[in-house]
């Protein structure tokens, strides 16, 4: 049988990935402010606690943890570095299925949002300081979808308020 049986076929699949990758190109950058970042004076395990603890007590699952400390001090070396970036450095991916629905039902291009990333680091310049944030999704499109990714910022402005004791 053809394509159309087994699924779409791979010409579908490039005018698909083109259309996602001008609604990136097309969208507003991120917020002119960059990275929502608050720092805390505390251990950097227990800000890490209280970061996870804000994503699970709003009944999320952490999907994935991307350790980028460790995998920058693993690679300096191999790409010609000695610089410490950082003492520790994590980024949590998880997605809301409420959220999430709400803002691919607004516009399905908002699947580049999903999962949602809150981070947190220490630098070796500021020990004691442990940073946590998250960056803001640009707020574009129709009505709906600029309320629905709204309410994606506010779920990671809170979380990142709770975890920073906020």
């Amino acid at each position: 049988m053809g394509t159309q049986s087994q699924g779409l076929g791979p010409a579908w699949r490039w005018r698909l990935a083109a259309g996602l990758m001008a609604c990136a190109i097309s969208a507003p950058a991120m917020a002119a402010d960059g990275p929502q970042i608050r720092q805390v004076e505390r251990a950097y395990e227990d800000v890490r606690f209280d970061l996870e603890n804000a994503i699970i007590n709003r009944g999320l699952v952490i999907d994935h943890v991307s350790n980028v400390g460790e995998m920058l001090a693993r690679t300096g070396a191999d790409v010609g570095s000695q610089t410490e970036v950082f003492v520790s450095a994590e980024a949590m991916l998880f997605c809301s299925a409420r959220l999430s629905r709400a803002a691919m039902e607004a516009a399905p291009e908002n699947v580049a949002f999903c999962p949602y990333s809150v981070f947190l680091y220490e630098t070796p310049d500021a020990p004691g300081t442990v940073s946590v944030g998250y960056r803001p999704l640009p707020e574009a499109g129709s009505e709906a979808s600029r309320a629905a990714i709204a309410e994606v910022n506010a779920l990671l402005a809170g979380i990142v308020e709770e975890a920073s004791g906020e």
